[in-house]
């Protein structure tokens, strides 16, 4: 194990832990109506109402409804909705910054798009209707005509309103690993208090990115599932009748310290973050390498930085799509790296209830895994009816199934290779 009684662990590294989570998602505001659906096998995924998807393949998502949004400016201005959703519940959590004095880093994940561009266009007509459609035409019609769209165009933005809003320290770093993104930023901040350079950090994921150009980007990919009804049964993670991911929204927030930190002033301490791997292959820009070394690497690389083997996983959460891909080939990562424990370790994906947060995924599950820790339940992966022969895995079908969850393995595998697993723990004694 890497954790000692002491306040470092077996490789003489502070201990980093987690004081405070907060998230929404298609499910729900809040980690308590979220664990609830999550538990109950409920589905977040529904027909898309915000634009016209009459013409479009897909015309589902795990959008977030209770959120107002401008159809065609959503991505960054609900990403940055969602992220001040999920931190605040994070600092109240955690009782650090909730004056707006975060003593540590911003690290976020945010999605690299910004409004559709026959809006861009039509902004910058407003102001100059002769003139040219270029970047500096934009910045200058936002600037004058729409000063609450001008922050928009920069880049950072997102960031830089959680920094100002929360007193972070230092510039906030925005981060963009494709969907190993929200793992990212959790790895960012373990480093930097590895390293000493902060006793807290502030790690975010965040994504509202469902709009008509990112669908239709992603169905020109083949990656999205054209099961549209009903809509709550199309994510069909490690199903042999899977097609497909479904956008989705969603945010989550962590509050990152190191355990002496947090002992001194006497925070409740939700889990410990034992480990992070992280490798790339650049073998495609959608598909992994098929050799599967960068998968494997990367799981093996987060146990080794935990200090553990794989019999000391108690439960994966996986990264789990739904696309006939990548399902297989995180099932070759797990079974080359756990051998014969491969059968044994349970192993659910929740976008089959949530859909795939994209940017947000990677830290929504790591939410998601602490409280699978502390409730003692694993989420079911849903939509399993036809298993596949092929990944003869433990995915928890259909309904959730109590069991003591001392130690989970989240796996965050992105588009271009990108990869990020961590190993997440109960409070050290």
């Amino acid at each position: 194990m890497s954790a000692t009684n002491g306040t470092h662990d077996s490789k003489g590294r502070p201990v980093v832990v987690v004081t405070g989570m907060g998230i929404v998602t298609s499910l729900g505001r809040g980690r308590e109506d979220n664990w609830k659906a999550l538990t109950s096998g409920t589905s977040g995924i529904h027909t898309i109402t915000r634009f016209p998807t009459d013409s479009l393949r897909t015309t589902i998502g795990g959008t977030v409804e209770f959120v107002d949004v401008e159809p065609f400016f959503c991505a960054p201005g609900l990403s940055e909705t969602l992220a001040n959703m999920a931190v605040a519940e994070a600092i109240e959590q955690s009782d650090v910054g909730a004056r707006g004095d975060f003593p540590g880093p911003l690290f976020i994940a945010v999605p690299p798009v910004e409004m559709e561009w026959p809006q861009r266009e039509e902004l910058a007509r407003s102001m100059n209707p002769d003139g040219p459609v270029d970047y500096g035409t934009l910045l200058a019609a936002a600037r004058q005509g729409r000063p609450d769209l001008h922050r928009r165009f920069l880049f950072g933005s997102v960031a830089e309103t959680l920094a100002d809003r929360y007193g972070t320290k230092g510039s906030p770093i925005s981060l963009s690993t494709a969907c190993a993104s929200g793992a990212t930023a959790i790895q960012l901040g373990i480093e930097a208090i590895r390293r000493g350079e902060a006793d807290a950090a502030l790690s975010v994921g965040t994504d509202g990115s469902i709009h008509a150009e990112a669908l239709i980007r992603f169905s020109l990919l083949s990656a999205l599932s054209t099961q549209n009804d009903p809509p709550e049964g199309a994510a069909k993670p490690f199903a042999k009748n899977r097609d497909g991911f479904v956008m989705a929204e969603g945010a989550a927030a962590l509050v990152l310290e190191s355990l002496e930190h947090a002992r001194a002033r006497g925070a409740r301490i939700l889990g410990v973050l034992e480990g992070a791997g992280e490798q790339a292959d650049s073998f495609h820009r959608t598909r992994s390498n098929p050799d599967g070394h960068a998968i494997i690497d990367c799981i093996q690389a987060a146990l080794d930085d935990a200090g553990v083997t794989p019999e000391d996983v108690d439960y994966i959460n996986a990264h789990g799509t739904g696309t006939p891909e990548n399902d297989k080939m995180e099932c070759l990562g797990v079974q080359t790296v756990f051998g014969d424990h491969a059968q044994a370790v349970p192993i659910s994906s929740n976008k089959s209830m949530i859909g795939h947060t994209l940017t947000a995924a990677g830290a929504v599950e790591a939410v998601f895994s602490l409280m699978t820790i502390a409730e003692g339940r694993l989420p079911p992966t849903i939509n399993y009816d036809v298993p596949d022969p092929a990944i003869p895995l433990d995915v928890v079908p259909n309904t959730a199934r109590d069991a003591e969850v001392r130690r989970v393995l989240s796996n965050s595998f992105g588009f271009g290779g990108q990869n990020v697993s961590l190993v997440l723990a109960a409070e050290p004694a």
